[in-house]
């Protein structure tokens, strides 16, 4: 039951009907609020709509859903061996488009059309941009997506089949937002809506919900804007206020490339915010963000949880990668993958111990990289 639009700096609340991209008074992200005392527990939908109550559409149309989350916690039990640690994997491989960001997409267009707006605008490093090219298309509407010159070609495909327009660009994410500053539609980029990130935490409900309704002891993910390690937190502290779940929460992880780790940097320093990341690279295409725009709230939700960021390099993720697919046949995307190489890193450094359970988010499918080398 949405309540209001809340600025994740100042606490400034807004109007939830109105199309807002970012607070007025600080122009930072919103986050939407919600009368927890009307939320009832999940419908028996087999999709991340199961949990309407707490998500922004006023009515959602079923007529409109790919059939998008309720992915599977898969059990990792020759890597758990071998790592010292119970992971389960969340697997997003298998949602409509290839990857977690149809969650995002699915909440914000559906979303974005009940406010009465026309077409959307957004820079990505490739899958978001297909997922919500697809989603715009199945909404009716218009979209422009620019992605970087290196981002996966199949993403790239995935655009231009919509029919949006596509601009592609030399650089990062950060030159892809420049390339459609001069494009005079709604800006669904990466938290300057309040939208994308609650169809994002509901990773976090099905997370709890298939445990259960109980939390793991970590929850590790990898991080380039960090709307869904947000969301997840955000899922968390409402199931908390809810009474769904009680005691301690997951410490969360956010997990980088050495190539591009500007929230790593900043919790080493004790900063509340990033530093731009120059010359940002990494084969993990979906982290490389050189500045994520919600930096301070991952941040906050990373310490909130006595969590930890972590960078691992290229190399790393490309071995566990194989690795994965070899014991236990599940073929990752780079970014998933880095979070298998994270586990790998915190038991041999003591942050995990034996007895904890892990959650780590394969945020896409493997395939959608055929030219990432393994």
């Amino acid at each position: 039951m949405l309540s209001h639009l809340e600025c994740a700096r100042c606490g400034l609340r807004h109007d939830a009907d109105t199309v807002q991209n970012l607070c007025h008074a600080c122009a930072s992200p919103l986050l939407a609020r919600y009368d927890l005392t009307k939320v009832g527990r999940p419908t028996q939908d087999n999709s991340l709509w199961r949990y309407r109550d707490v998500l922004p559409v006023r009515d959602p149309d079923p007529a409109f859903s790919l059939g998008e989350g309720m992915t599977p916690l898969v059990p990792l039990p020759k890597l758990s061996d071998q790592l010292g640690v119970t992971v389960l994997m969340k697997d997003e491989s298998l949602i409509p488009t290839g990857s977690f960001k149809a969650r995002g997409a699915a909440v914000g267009v559906a979303r974005a059309r009940e406010l009465g707006v026309e077409g959307i605008k957004m820079p990505t490093n490739g899958n978001a941009g297909a997922a919500w090219a697809l989603y715009a298309a199945r909404a009716g509407l218009h979209s422009v997506i620019a992605m970087p010159e290196d981002a996966p070609l199949i993403t790239r495909e995935e655009v231009q089949a919509s029919g949006a327009e596509l601009r592609i660009v030399p650089g990062t994410i950060a030159d892809a937002a420049q390339a459609i500053k001069d494009v005079d539609l709604f800006d669904a980029s990466t938290l300057k809506e309040p939208y994308r990130i609650e169809g994002k935490k509901t990773m976090g409900y099905e997370i709890v919900e298939q445990l259960g309704w109980r939390v793991p002891d970590v929850i590790i993910y990898p991080t380039g804007g960090g709307v869904g390690l947000i969301g997840i937190h955000k899922a968390l502290e409402e199931m908390r206020e809810l009474g769904w779940i009680t005691g301690k929460m997951p410490r969360l992880v956010a997990v980088q490339s050495t190539g591009c780790a500007p929230i790593v940097r900043a919790f080493d320093e004790g900063a509340a915010e990033s530093t731009f990341w120059d010359n940002a690279f990494t084969s993990a295409f979906g982290i490389n963000v050189p500045k994520p725009l919600g930096d301070f709230i991952i941040l906050r939700a990373i310490r909130e949880t006595d969590g930890t960021a972590i960078a691992v390099d290229d190399g790393q993720i490309q071995e566990d990668r194989e690795e994965t697919a070899r014991l236990e046949g599940a073929f990752l995307c780079p970014e998933g993958a880095a979070t298998i190489s994270a586990v790998r890193t915190l038991r041999k450094n003591g942050w995990l111990t034996e007895n904890e359970e892990v959650v780590v988010l394969n945020t896409g499918a493997g395939i959608k990289y055929p030219g990432v080398r393994l």
